[in-house]
C-alpha cells in the first residue's frame, strides 16, 4: 500500500483492552501432566462415582419436597416441613462440592441478610461450578434459565429451590423476569435472598464485561460478591471457545484440592439517580467488584457469544464475531439482527482467517487496487493493521459507507459516470474506472454486466442505486472519485463530504 491516510478517531469506539473474554485455553506443565494421569487411575473415578450418587440423593430430597405442592404453592415462599426439606439438600450439595474437590471455601467478609439486601450480585461468572455460591450462602433463589428446568435429575432440584426462570426467546420473558424480581425483593415478603450473575454468560475472568439490568432494576440494595478460583492451571472456565464440560469436569476433580474464595463487599444501596437508571446502578456496582478483583471492565455482552455462533456458521473464526455489542449498540445504534445481516456480508468479503485484506476488498468490489481504494481502506482499519476486522467494519459501514450511501451521493456519482442522459453504457463505466481506479477494460466490463441485471447494455438509475445499496462500500468510492475530479469538474455546484472522503456523520 501507499502511504497511510492519517484518520482521526472518536476514543469511545477504539477497541476494549481485554479483546477476547470468551476464550479459554490450557496450560499445562510435565507436573500437571503426571498428576492428571496418576489422579484419573486412582482418586478422581472414586470422586466422580460418589459425587453422583450424592446427586441421586440430592433428587430423592427434591421429590420429596414437591409431595403436595401445588401451582399456586410455587409462586409463595416455601414454609413449614417443605422449607425444612432444604437442609438435607444443603448438606448432600457441600458434600457434593467437597467430593468435586472443594474441600474448604475461603470467604473474606460477612453476607448480610435478605433485610438489608434482598440482592446478591455475584461476578464473574465463569463456570459450572459457579452455582457453589448457593451452599455458601444457605440455598437463596437465584435466576435460572427455563432450560434448566427440564434437565433429567438437575431440573427436578432447581424447580424445587423456585428461581426466577428467565427464557432468552421469549419476547415478553425479560418485563417478567424483572417483575418477578420486585415482587419477591418487596419488604417482609418472606423469600429469601435472590442470587444472580449479571454478566449473564460464562467468561474467562479477565475483565467483567457488561452487567444486564435483572438485578437492578427493582432498586434495592444489593451486596456484591466477588468470585475467585485460585487453582493454576485453571480448569474451571467454561466459555464459549475453549474445553467442553466433561474434560472440564474430569480435570477439575484430577486436582488434589481446588481453591475457591468469596469475597462479601459492603452493601450497595443506591441513590436516587441509580434508582431511576438501572443502567448506571448496575455500572457502579460492576466497578465496585472489578475493583476488589483488580480487573477492567469492558462493554462485552451475551450477544457477543451470539455473533460468534453466526460466524462459525459462515465459516469464519468464533472471534470474528466479536464486536463489545454493547458499546456498539449505544453507540451506533445497531441491534443485534443488523450486526447478523452485516456479519453475512463481511463472510462474503473476508478471504484470510476472519479478515479483510484489501485484495479482499478488490475482488468484492470488482476494481482493482488503487491509491483511492487503499483511502477507503485505510478509513475502516482503526487499527492500522492492513487488515479489517469485523468491528472494524461494522463501524465503518456506519460511520463512513452507509452514511455516504444517500440519495444525493448516487445521483451525483449516477451522473458523473455518464447518467445524464439517463443512463450509463459500459463505455462510460470503462472510461471512468478506468482512468480514476486503475481498472482494466476487462474488469470494467465484468463489474457492468453484475450491475447490468437485464443484460440491455445501459445501467439505469434504479438498477445502479440497488447494487449500491447492496455493497455499500461503493459510496465511499464515489465520494473519493468526486474529490479528486472536483478541482476538474464543477458537478453543478455539488460537493460531498467534508474534505478527508467522509461525511458529517464522521468519526
Amino acid at each position: 500500500m501507499t502511504e497511510k491516510v492519517q484518520i482521526p478517531r472518536q476514543e469511545s469506539l477504539m477497541g476494549p483492552e481485554i479483546q477476547n473474554p470468551f476464550v479459554h485455553r490450557f496450560e499445562f506443565t510435565v507436573w500437571d501432566y503426571i498428576r492428571i494421569a496418576f489422579m484419573s487411575v486412582t482418586i478422581a473415578p472414586i470422586r466422580l462415582t460418589l459425587a453422583f450418587s450424592i446427586l441421586a440423593l440430592d433428587w430423592l430430597a427434591a421429590k420429596v419436597g414437591f409431595i403436595g405442592r401445588t401451582e399456586e404453592d410455587a409462586l409463595t415462599p416455601m414454609t413449614g416441613w417443605r422449607r425444612a426439606m432444604k437442609i438435607p439438600l444443603y448438606f448432600l450439595g457441600r458434600l457434593q462440592f467437597f467430593l468435586f474437590g472443594f474441600h474448604w471455601v475461603r470467604t473474606k467478609g460477612t453476607q448480610a441478610s435478605v433485610d438489608e439486601a434482598p440482592i446478591l450480585v455475584v461476578a464473574p461468572h465463569t463456570s459450572f461450578f459457579d452455582p457453589i455460591i448457593g451452599f455458601m450462602t444457605g440455598l437463596p433463589g437465584s435466576l435460572n434459565r427455563i432450560e434448566n428446568s427440564k434437565w433429567p435429575i438437575f431440573g427436578t432440584l432447581v424447580n424445587f429451590l423456585q428461581p426466577v426462570y428467565v427464557s432468552r426467546k421469549d419476547p415478553n420473558s425479560r418485563l417478567n423476569t424483572i417483575k418477578e424480581i420486585k415482587r419477591r425483593c418487596q419488604p417482609n415478603s418472606g423469600w429469601p435472598q435472590i442470587v444472580i450473575f449479571p454478566e449473564g454468560t460464562c467468561t474467562n475472568r479477565s475483565c467483567l464485561i457488561s452487567f444486564k439490568g435483572g438485578a437492578f432494576y427493582p432498586g434495592v440494595p444489593v451486596q456484591p460478591i466477588a468470585m475467585r478460583y485460585l487453582n493454576k492451571p485453571d480448569t474451571f472456565t467454561w466459555t464459549w471457545d475453549g474445553p467442553g464440560a466433561f474434560s472440564l469436569l474430569w480435570l477439575t476433580m484430577c486436582n488434589f484440592d481446588n481453591k475457591l474464595e468469596l469475597e462479601f463487599l459492603p452493601v450497595y444501596k443506591p441513590s436516587q439517580a441509580e434508582i431511576d437508571d438501572p443502567k448506571l446502578f448496575a455500572n457502579n456496582v460492576r466497578a465496585v467488584i472489578a475493583n476488589a478483583l483488580n480487573l477492567p471492565v469492558t462493554d462485552h455482552t451475551y450477544e457477543d457469544c451470539r455473533l460468534m455462533e453466526h460466524a462459525r456458521a459462515k465459516g469464519l473464526p468464533l472471534v470474528a464475531g466479536i464486536v463489545e455489542f454493547q458499546k456498539i449498540l449505544n453507540k451506533l445504534g445497531l441491534k443485534l439482527e443488523t450486526l447478523q445481516e452485516q456479519l453475512d456480508r463481511f463472510a462474503e468479503i473476508a478471504q484470510s482467517e476472519g479478515y479483510v485484506t484489501i485484495d479482499d476488498l478488490a475482488k468484492y468490489l470488482n476494481v482493482s487496487v488503487s491509491p483511492a481504494l487503499e483511502e477507503m481502506f485505510a478509513l475502516y482499519d482503526r487499527d492500522g493493521t492492513n487488515k479489517i476486522d469485523f468491528r472494524e467494519y461494522v463501524i465503518g459501514c456506519s460511520l463512513v459507507a452507509e452514511t455516504a450511501n444517500g440519495e444525493e451521493t448516487l445521483e451525483l456519482a449516477f451522473r458523473m459516470f455518464g447518467g445524464d442522459k439517463g443512463y450509463i453504457t459500459s463505455e462510460d463505466l470503462t472510461r471512468i474506472l478506468g482512468s480514476s481506479f486503475e481498472m482494466k477494460k476487462e474488469e470494467c466490463e465484468t463489474l457492468f454486466k453484475l450491475v447490468d441485471k437485464d443484460e440491455s447494455g445501459q445501467i439505469t438509475f434504479d438498477g445502479f442505486r440497488e447494487y449500491a445499496k447492496k455493497k455499500p462500500e461503493y459510496a465511499q468510492l464515489f465520494m473519493t472519485y468526486q474529490k479528486q475530479a472536483a478541482p476538474q469538474q464543477t458537478n453543478g455546484g455539488h460537493s460531498i463530504g467534508n474534505g478527508n472522503g467522509m461525511s458529517k456523520k464522521s468519526e
